[in-house]
């Protein structure tokens, strides 16, 4: 069918690819506006823009989708034969207006088992809350903040080694799926979230990075791989701040945020219930690098002790 679609980072290009790969002709891509990154700030085109210029498809990047002249743009779309828009964070609100435009309206595609986890961070909320499951639905979007109900969804296990990235990865994939399997059954029966177990998945501030080492280490062993890769885990040693890529929990004791031993695999650091084997560091300004690399010009041993924050 011809469409539309609307999404910004890489979750949302693989979805784009999928689309695109299923034979379905999508007609305008919606993106964010292209912004400053890398060392030299250049503007960048996000993800969904590549892949939307290199399949030969109109770009429209409006900085709201309140204005008339930007809800003008959807309705010519769907005018011209656009069925349905198609959703994966795109990172801006769509008003009851163009929610209305397409025949079979808006769906998204949301990284959570709804209802738990509606909102921007999906991925690391769940990680940070130790769940043993995730999963997508594909949902009708209505006005408030993922409470549509659900067309299609899937789940899968959180693997004790997961992280931010490598579960993104495989929601991402999940979710291009699912679209796919949505788009080609249109339509679908709608079945409504239940009002148990809601929960918001509130957009991670960087604030929220600091290590603190009086939690268990099983908290910050999530801590430390729901915030990987982005903002990365913060810890402050002698006045620097020290960013942890890569940990465990293991048994040890004393108090938090000393070392309590050092070898050329990882730093054991006691937390406030067993410790945390770290075996990927990275000082401000340098690379992540293994232990046995960070020691070489950042030595530390047994007996040291990390800052612990303020209360």
């Amino acid at each position: 069918m011809k469409l539309i679609f609307a999404g910004t980072p890489e979750f949302a290009a693989q979805a784009l690819d999928a689309i695109i790969a299923a034979g379905h002709q999508v007609t305008l891509v919606l993106t964010q506006p292209d912004r400053p990154a890398g060392r030299g700030m250049s503007l960048q085109p996000s993800p969904a823009k590549q892949r939307a210029l290199a399949a030969g498809i109109e770009v429209f990047q409006p900085l709201s989708l309140k204005a008339a002249e930007a809800q003008a743009r959807v309705a010519a779309a769907v005018a011209d034969g656009a069925a349905v828009m198609v959703v994966a964070a795109y990172g801006l609100i769509l008003p009851q207006a163009v929610l209305d435009l397409p025949r079979f309206g808006c769906i998204n595609i949301h990284a959570s088992l709804l209802p738990r986890w509606r909102g921007a961070a999906p991925i690391q909320r769940a990680l940070e809350a130790g769940d043993a499951e995730t999963g997508v639905c594909i949902m009708q979007m209505e006005a408030g903040l993922d409470t549509g109900p659900v067309l299609l969804a899937g789940a899968l296990p959180i693997a004790a080694e997961d992280n931010a990235a490598s579960l993104h990865d495989k929601l991402a994939e999940l979710g291009a799926r699912l679209c796919v399997e949505a788009l080609a059954a249109l339509p679908l029966p709608a079945t409504a979230q239940p009002e148990a177990g809601v929960t918001y998945a509130h957009k991670i501030d960087k604030a929220e990075a600091l290590v603190d080492w009086r939690r268990p280490a099983l908290a910050l062993d999530r801590h430390v791989r729901a915030f990987n890769p982005f903002p990365g885990a913060q810890a402050r040693f002698a006045g620097q701040t020290v960013k942890l890529w890569r940990a465990r929990p293991v048994a040890g004791d004393g108090a938090p945020g000393t070392v309590l031993a050092v070898d050329r695999e990882q730093v054991v650091i006691a937390c406030g219930e067993g410790a945390l084997a770290v075996s990927e560091l990275q000082k401000a300004g340098g690379k992540r690098l293994p232990v046995r690399e960070f020691l070489a010009g950042h030595p530390l041993k047994a007996g040291d002790a990390f800052e612990v924050p303020a209360e």
